[in-house]
């Protein structure tokens, strides 16, 4: 990427030769450019939010930016690029959504994420911090910035205007109000879960902003609680993930319903994992509950594993993708035990039982209805147990 301050190399997290997705696109340059243009003084302390694989404080890494993101595998993508830049680390720091924010901003930097409520959360965190000379310039592609976007930077940090697009891109220019009263945030968000759902009937969840489906039950997730794995009675104390954890629901039923279990729960999202953690204890559960920011299984023990639970993404970011579900395929297949069963619940189009065979041999539908399919794998020829269902 060529800027004014040099031609980093960046790469995404995980690093994959076959990716042809670049780790920086036109509304990065964009922000990059105006701020060149306009002569942007970078003296003071320089906050950039939401940058999606590093690009922005690689490139102003010699003012020492400090990062706040959402995303586990953006910040060691950012890692990586500072590296591979040459930028000594700790030298920018690298906080995520859920760390306090630095006390004074004299430049904030947004790159404008897909979901409204989490840029809600991060500029009521940092509004307190922004004085009236802040330059305030957010940042996206046309498509991602909407009427409700500017309303956010209007009503929280004050007046905003947008720049023309260029490349597809727009800034958002926002000047400070001091005086401006700003709303009270609702996130944390809880809500009670409906009835017939298994062991969560009528539970709380707890929901920190950007995680996906915050302030519902989503239906995939909802035809999958209704169709998990029975506890099985030979077995007890089962080694449990719930991969790519979300809010933590689905992992904190199997605990309900098996207060033996040993149940992991896992997301690269640390807005996720955090939310997951909060509903597991707002439940009470008797079980043993652990809770880790991570790539999928990266860093869990070969074949210690019972059952992996998961609904995986098939977005990054915009970009419509297979990538992640296919790595967490893979992760399940290497920590399961021989024996050990991997159930999936997806869009039925996604075809996830063709990606199983390939990896497993095997795919067994549980469940199914005209939307969605619950699809269960199990490694090596030693089934543990059969079944299932409601």
């Amino acid at each position: 990427m060529t800027t004014a301050w040099g031609a980093p190399v960046l790469a995404r997290f995980p690093e994959d030769p076959r990716d042809r997705l670049r780790a920086w696109d036109a509304s990065d340059e964009y922000l990059l450019g105006h701020i060149d243009r306009e002569e942007v003084s970078l003296d003071g302390t320089v906050v950039v939010v939401g940058d999606r694989w590093g690009a922005l404080v690689t490139a102003l890494a010699a003012y020492r930016p400090t990062q706040i993101t959402d995303s586990w595998l953006g910040q060691e993508a950012t890692r990586a690029n500072l590296a591979r830049a040459g930028v000594e680390p700790g030298t920018v720091p690298l906080l995520t959504t859920q760390d306090p924010p630095p006390g004074r901003i004299d430049v904030l930097l947004v790159r404008v994420p897909k979901s409204l409520a989490l840029l809600e959360d991060q500029l009521l965190r940092l509004a307190p911090a922004v004085h009236a000379g802040t330059v305030v310039v957010g940042t996206g592609m046309v498509k991602e910035i909407h009427t409700s976007t500017l309303d956010l930077f209007e009503r929280i940090i004050g007046p905003t205007r947008t720049s023309l697009a260029e490349k597809k891109a727009r800034l958002i220019l926002c000047t400070p109000d001091p005086a401006l009263v700003r709303p009270t945030g609702p996130w944390p968000y809880s809500y009670r879960l409906p009835d017939g759902i298994g062991a969560v009937s009528g539970r709380t969840v707890v929901n920190h902003a950007g995680v996906f489906c915050a302030d519902r039950l989503d239906i995939g997730t909802r035809f999958f609680l209704q169709h998990l794995p029975r506890p099985p009675s030979e077995r007890p104390g089962l080694r449990v993930v719930d991969l790519g954890c979300g809010n933590g629901v689905v992992g904190t039923a199997v605990a309900l319903a098996d207060p033996r279990a040993e149940v992991l729960f896992v997301d690269e999202s640390f807005q996720a994992v955090a939310s997951a953690q909060a509903t597991y204890q707002a439940n009470g559960v008797p079980g043993h509950g652990e809770f880790r920011v991570g790539d999928g299984l990266t860093g869990v023990p070969d074949s210690s594993v019972d059952l992996v639970l998961n609904n995986p993404p098939f977005h990054s970011h915009q970009a419509t993708s297979d990538a992640t579900a296919w790595r967490m395929f893979t992760g399940a297949r290497r920590a399961l035990r021989p024996g050990g069963e991997l159930w999936v619940v997806g869009n039925r189009h996604l075809g996830y039982h063709v990606k199983l065979r390939r990896l497993f041999g095997n795919s067994e539908v549980v469940a199914s209805d005209p939307r969605f399919v619950v699809l269960r794998a199990v490694k090596g020829q030693n089934v543990v147990r059969s079944g299932g269902g409601s």
